[in-house]
């Protein structure tokens, strides 16, 4: 679908290029939220406007594929379908039930929300976005996103996926991220109309998602592609510049699995870890030394905050009880599978569990 030059108004978006191209923000919406009622991806976060839905989702959105989230999302809501459960909850079991996606910050900041919406707003959602922005975890793009899509506040968003379409749209030559998403901040407002903002949004980040992808996108289906400045001037594969990725670092870990008859010794992780309030197997670097009567399990590899981590694990057998507390425990190997377990922790247990 073209944009159709007698369909544009007089009144043009801001560019950050040269690129002379007047778009009318007016037609730039009614043709991007005809294409999206055709088009939609069924998504079970959207079946209706409850913000404690949309909430959830973009928060295990953020940085996790759509695809990822779908199951945890539903299992997520069959465990806490309401704002009240989740606040209820103690914070192992969401972390528990967390496993898998990653980024647990996201997880404990979404638990302390949820009592501060119970406790301070009485289970209500508050209805702007410069009241959401108050909670825990909450940001400018999910509070813009939560307020257009459950209220329908005309609330802007730049996320990975609306981010390349306006950079793409007006040929925004700087790079992004941080401050320098602010021009494209000015877009999203412009561009955004009174009526359905929240549909609005979710039609730039599907149009993102699915034709203007971060390779090889798919202009001859894109219903802006007659507006897009880096489509008309051959610049779809430069746009939008990103700041060189942080070098990955290589790292060496030594994990020890302590056996006292049929339990094993566990350790949660402390503030500022890697793996904060998540359980894990003790770190030979962390008070316990290995040893040469060490029996060799395995060694395994993970990513995590731009280092590449190699973990090598050893068993040994511990003739008296250790000390534990709040921060260790003594624990049956069938007790590990209710514990919230760092990602590398979880590989060593099913492989206690699966040998016995």
């Amino acid at each position: 679908m073209a944009l159709q030059g007698a369909a544009l108004k007089r009144r043009p978006i801001r560019r950050t290029s040269s690129h002379p191209t007047a778009v009318a923000p007016q037609a730039v919406a009614g043709l991007l939220l005809t294409w999206y009622r055709r088009t939609r991806r069924c998504l079970p976060w959207r079946e209706n406007r409850d913000p404690y839905r949309v909430w959830v989702s973009e928060i295990m959105l953020q940085q996790t594929q759509v695809e990822r989230v779908k199951e945890f999302f539903r299992r997520f809501l069959v465990r806490f379908p309401t704002v009240e459960c989740l606040a209820k909850a103690p914070e192992q079991d969401v972390l528990r039930l967390w496993e898998g996606l990653g980024y647990y910050r996201r997880a404990r900041q979404l638990h302390a929300a949820a009592k501060e919406i119970v406790a301070e707003h009485a289970g209500e959602f508050p209805r702007s976005a410069a009241a959401l922005r108050r909670l825990p975890g909450i940001g400018r793009y999910t509070a813009g996103a939560i307020a257009s899509i459950a209220f329908g506040e005309r609330e802007p968003i730049i996320e990975a996926n609306s981010r390349r379409v306006f950079a793409r749209l007006v040929g925004h030559e700087q790079p992004v991220g941080g401050t320098g998403d602010e021009p494209l901040w000015q877009v999203a407002a412009d561009l955004l109309p009174a009526r359905d903002p929240g549909m609005f949004n979710q039609a730039v980040m599907d149009l993102g998602a699915i034709v203007c992808t971060p390779t090889q996108p798919l202009c001859d289906r894109c219903p802006l592609a007659a507006a897009c400045t880096a489509h008309a001037t051959g610049r779809t594969a430069t746009i939008p510049v990103t700041a060189p990725r942080r070098a990955t670092k290589g790292v060496r870990e030594t994990a020890v699995v302590l056996r006292h008859g049929d339990r094993v010794v566990v350790e949660r992780r402390g503030a500022g870890s890697w793996w904060e309030g998540l359980w894990d197997f003790p770190l030979a670097d962390a008070g316990w030394k290995a040893i040469r009567s060490d029996r060799r399990l395995t060694s395994l590899e993970y990513t995590v905050t731009h280092h590449r981590v190699t973990r090598r694990v050893v068993e040994r057998s511990l003739t008296r009880l250790p000390e534990t507390g709040r921060h260790r425990r003594l624990v049956t190997l069938a007790a590990l599978g209710r514990l919230a377990m760092t990602a590398p922790g979880r590989r060593i247990a099913k492989l206690l569990v699966a040998g016995g």
